[in-house]
């Protein structure tokens, strides 16, 4: 091998440069090329390239600090808050509700920012010791239930819609980061139980843990629950034509008569006789809107303390429905004021037998049968109108329709009539039996009977100015013998206890039996009522008072009956009410007064 290489041709190796770096070629060194030298750059320009360099630097670190120092005082300024869990950003839910207010600008329902607790089980410490201190500190809260819950893997659950501040420090020191508070508007009934059934309550609707929708459940809130959430309204509250002092006068005076008559339940209205506006409206039991009860299921429907009675509650009224009958007769022009009328009993109907109270003897006036309340000559006045026309007047005034009145319950108390009207049916109605109505269909229809004979429809809502009159019923002048004869029930009839001087009440008793779920009617159980209108020369207001199943001893004997029970609740009702009312007492009304009532009614 060494031979091999041996033979083989060696190459010359150039000569070396002297540059070791510059290339050698057999001819001599290879040329370096060229290179551009650059000039050298001002020294001055370099430097204000680097100070404006800085300078911007620091104005974007100053204006980044600003940033950061001016959203931290908004925060530092601002309202604490939870943070929003996911899903719950509560956009959507609209929470604002105008007030209601009564006539008077004072409040009667209104908004107030409430706290909701819940918790988040999967930020719990300790969710044994979280359900025993949320035990103490809420008693229907049980311990060992809550606990399973919060171990059992949910994210989130509701603990309380509203909690008041001192409960929330002592869930703020149990130091659980699981438990969180949220920021809602609640509603609020500042007078608690007064006029609920008006108010009806409210609900949470859609909610989540920073808002929640309030909607109206019963009463005026839910009548007007579109209304009174209408942003476009920009919070302009709600007015009711109710008196607050008039209606807790009325509320008091009420519960007080219902718990000395020793009845289960009780009803009183108060409206004005030309406006329909209702001034007071008060139904016992009654109930707290502020934590309203669950609508019972079993029992008996008037023991709900959520059933209106003055409205809902449709009875038969018994003798107050006995001015209808001499108003038509004198309309129609049968019979006046004088007319006498046959009252020999008992009054035969087929197999059928009408008696009075008391036996009044062969004969008595018009005015006298509504005096003396003689249910014999009542229906012969009724026979001698007719089905026909008796139906009629009794649908002017309403008698056939539910009532317009403002509230949720209204529609569903329709009176209930005979599904034929024999002529038994004709004699019975004309003195309340045999037809059913609420308290608020007898105050509509006495209003419209005595007002001067235009029908009034009742209305919650204050009125700015007076309504244009309704159809006629009757002529002014039938109108003031009306109130003429309801005058002498007071004076000299069966609502003697009637009388409150110098306010010159008129009115009429009824007592009626109550009907039995069974069929029939009870034999010791009645439903009791007044209804009135005052002062009786021009009438402001009629009044309706109710009672159920009153019983009360007076004369040494156990009473029931209208004159012992509703009349002196409703003549207490008035004397406390109507200075509240600002109506001047009149100790000089005239001996009699009928005259002058015949000259209102042709002035009118």
């Amino acid at each position: 091998m060494k031979r091999f290489f041996a033979r083989l041709p060696r190459r010359r190796r150039p000569a070396l440069a002297t540059d070791p770096f510059v290339p050698v070629t057999p001819r001599g060194p290879r040329p370096r090329p060229a290179v551009a030298v650059p000039p050298r750059e001002n020294p001055e320009k370099t430097r204000a390239r680097a100070e404006r360099r800085l300078k911007f630097t620091a104005a974007c670190f100053i204006a980044g600090f600003a940033v950061i120092g001016l959203k931290m005082g908004a925060i530092s300024a601002s309202e604490a808050r939870e943070p929003a869990t996911g899903g719950l950003s509560g956009a959507g839910i609209v929470s604002a509700r105008a007030d209601i207010t009564d006539r008077q600008g004072r409040v009667l329902a209104t908004n107030v920012t409430a706290t909701a607790l819940y918790a988040q089980p999967h930020l719990m410490v300790d969710p044994a010791a979280a359900a025993e201190g949320l035990a103490r500190i809420f008693p229907d809260m049980n311990a060992e239930t809550w606990t399973r819950r919060f171990t059992g893997g949910s994210k989130f659950y509701w603990l309380k819609g509203n909690i008041s501040p001192e409960q929330q420090q002592a869930v703020h020191d149990l130091g659980e980061p699981g438990l969180l508070f949220g920021q809602r508007e609640m509603r609020v009934y500042p007078n608690g139980p007064l006029a609920s059934h008006v108010l009806g309550g409210a609900r949470y609707g859609a909610q989540d843990v920073r808002a929640a929708e309030i909607k109206g459940v019963a009463g005026v809130e839910a009548v007007f629950d579109t209304y009174l959430r209408d942003p476009a309204r920009e919070g302009a509250p709600l007015r009711l034509s109710v008196d607050l002092s008039v209606q807790t006068a009325m509320e008091r005076v009420l519960d007080s008569g219902r718990r000395l008559m020793n009845a289960k339940g009780a009803a009183a209205i108060l409206m004005n006789v030309r406006t329909g506006e209702i001034v007071a409206l008060a139904s016992l039991p009654d109930f707290d809107p502020n934590d309203r009860p669950q609508v019972r299921t079993e029992g008996d429907r008037g023991d709900d303390p959520l059933f209106n009675r003055a409205v809902q509650g449709v009875y038969e009224l018994g003798s107050t429905f006995k001015i209808f009958t001499a108003a038509q007769s004198l309309e129609l022009g049968l019979t006046n004021a004088g007319t006498m009328i046959d009252t020999t009993g008992p009054l035969r109907q087929g197999r059928f037998r009408i008696r009075d109270f008391h036996n009044y003897g062969a004969q008595l006036s018009v005015t006298d049968v509504i005096v003396k309340s003689s249910n014999i000559g009542t229906a012969r006045m009724a026979l001698d109108i007719g089905a026909a026309r008796q139906q009629a007047f009794l649908r002017s005034l309403g008698f056939f329709e539910a009532t317009p009145v403002e509230l949720t319950e209204a529609p569903g108390a329709r009176p209930i009539l005979p599904t034929r009207w024999p002529d038994i049916s004709t004699m019975t109605i004309s003195y309340g039996h045999g037809l059913s109505a609420s308290p608020l269909h007898l105050a509509t229809a006495y209003a419209s009977l005595l007002n001067g004979g235009t029908r009034v429809a009742p209305t919650l809502l204050a009125r700015e100015e007076a309504p244009a009159p309704g159809p006629r019923v009757v002529s002014p002048r039938v109108s003031a013998e009306a109130r003429h004869m309801l005058r002498q029930v007071v004076t000299r009839g069966t609502a003697s206890l009637a009388e409150v001087e110098g306010y010159q009440l008129a009115g009429k008793t009824g007592t009626a039996d109550k009907p039995s779920p069974t069929g029939g009617y009870y034999d010791d159980k009645v439903i009791t009522t007044f209804a009135g209108v005052f002062p009786a020369q021009d009438p402001e207001y009629v009044i309706v008072v109710t009672l159920d199943e009153p019983s009360v001893q007076a004369a040494g004997e156990e009473r029931r009956t209208a004159g012992w029970t509703a009349v002196p609740v409703a003549s207490e009702v008035v004397r406390r009410i109507a200075p509240l009312l600002g109506m001047r007492p009149d100790f000089d009304p005239g001996a009699d007064a009928f005259g002058a009532y015949l000259t209102q009614a042709a002035v009118r």
